[in-house]
């Protein structure tokens, strides 16, 4: 099966190129993003060339339905370039992708701006965060930041991420005739907090069930390091996604980026 390898930056997706192609090895780029499309012997000597090669990281690769975005212009960017960090099968649903992206501006003083125009979203002041449901995606803003949660490929994350720019840059032009709020409405879904658990029912923290412990999240009462199995077990590749989504319920006990 053919896989899709994402890159921070144009730089190191060159040197893969370079590398697959002295290698007789098959890489095609992919015009949307810092990334390529290989197979299992390219991906291995990528990864073989570690640390001179860096990758975000990688998924199978499926063919986009989506139309890659086009790059607005503005005369102030708060948002600025989105580099890929991470990159990789979403926790929630394996079918979907997660990646998180670094900004080279600073998103933070718009969040109250985009608080109060978009009443679906949940504002959490002390990150500040701003989650919201970008139809079945979930994505928070953060300042220098952009965790997104089921998106259907690169293409696709790449689309809103390029989506989420324009909607902070347009607001953040409009500023003066907008009202700032710090107020928190909605919550993301109970259950966004419940796929991100092990979902092994092991009672280390405390609850019956995962489903019980993610309703304790959700309530803003439990904390994330009370989950065994993520914090100190075979489950320590769901902590970044369980603690993107918790940010945004006030639970800081754990570090988004931690």
């Amino acid at each position: 099966m053919d896989l899709v390898v994402v890159f921070p930056n144009s730089g190191e997706l060159e040197k893969a190129r370079t590398l697959l192609a002295a290698s007789g090895l098959c890489g095609q780029s992919i015009t949307v993003a810092p990334a390529l499309v290989t197979d299992s012997p390219g991906l291995s000597a990528i990864q073989q060339a570690a640390p001179r090669i860096t990758i975000a990281g990688w998924t199978d690769y499926r063919p986009s339905a989506c139309p890659e975005p086009v790059r607005a212009t503005f005369a102030e960017d708060v948002f600025g370039e989105a580099s890929i960090m991470f990159f990789g099968p979403c926790m929630a649903d394996e079918s979907k992708v997660r990646l998180i992206a670094h900004l080279s501006g600073d998103a933070g003083p718009a969040l109250p701006y985009l608080n109060a125009e978009m009443r679906q979203a949940c504002y959490n002041p002390a990150g500040p965060t701003l989650t919201f449901m970008e139809g079945y995606r979930l994505a928070t803003i953060y300042p220098r930041r952009v965790a997104l949660g089921k998106a259907d490929d690169i293409v696709d994350a790449c689309r809103v991420l390029e989506d989420l720019r324009r909607r902070v840059n347009q607001v953040w032009a409009r500023r003066a005739s907008i009202t700032p709020s710090s107020e928190m409405r909605a919550k993301p879904p109970m259950l966004e907090v419940y796929k991100r658990l092990p979902r092994t029912n092991c009672g280390a923290c405390g609850e019956a069930t995962c489903m019980s412990f993610a309703a304790k999240l959700w309530m803003g009462d439990g904390k994330l390091s009370r989950c065994v199995p993520v914090f100190g077990g075979d489950y320590k590749h769901l902590r970044g996604a369980l603690a993107e989504v918790c940010a945004a319920l006030g639970v800081w006990d754990v570090e988004p980026g931690s």
